[in-house]
């Protein structure tokens, strides 16, 4: 064990640049086993839970990086984060509940043309970001729009006036 904390450093003594190194490959492989064993999504960010995930879990990594907390409590608590992710996902995958919770829900934004500003300022979208969304849709006004929503990873869908009918939820 002595031989672990000299390659790593000990608590609450400032670690040597090659501890850090070793720090940095302990703790990049840990990172990679994390990526391929938490489902992809995980680190896409498109969800609030996807987000606090990321921030955590970048965070504590990061900290134990820099030996400014102890490697192997804050790589265990990492890993209770990642279990807690699948927990929460496999959860609200069941639950409407807990995914409205979660995950929030989509607000539309434009109906049959009309845009809904109650909806606009719920989700903190400014006139100028809505024209810039659907020009990106190749969209010019929102009179061609037959609902347009913003989706629960705060991007923009939108179904033209005119296309297929059913809107599909």
């Amino acid at each position: 064990m002595d031989l672990f904390f000299n390659l790593i450093g000990r608590e609450a003594e400032p670690i040597a640049w090659w501890q850090m190194c070793v720090r940095a490959v302990i703790i990049f492989i840990y990172a990679v086993l994390l990526y391929r064993l938490l489902p992809r999504r995980a680190f896409l960010g498109s969800t609030a839970i996807d987000v606090i995930v990321l921030v955590l879990m970048g965070s504590s990594l990061s900290r134990a990086l820099t030996g400014s907390a102890p490697l192997v409590p804050t790589l265990a608590a990492t890993a209770a984060f990642a279990l807690l992710y699948v927990a929460l996902a496999a959860g609200a995958r069941r639950s409407d509940r807990l995914s409205l919770l979660l995950k929030g829900r989509p607000l539309e934004v434009i109906r049959d043309g009309t845009v809904d500003r109650r909806a606009m300022a719920k989700a903190q979208l400014g006139w100028r970001d809505l024209e810039e969304e659907l020009r990106l849709k190749g969209v010019e006004s929102a009179e061609e729009v037959a609902v347009a929503r913003i989706e629960r990873n705060g991007s923009l869908s939108l179904r033209r006036r005119g296309e297929d009918d059913d809107e599909g939820g």
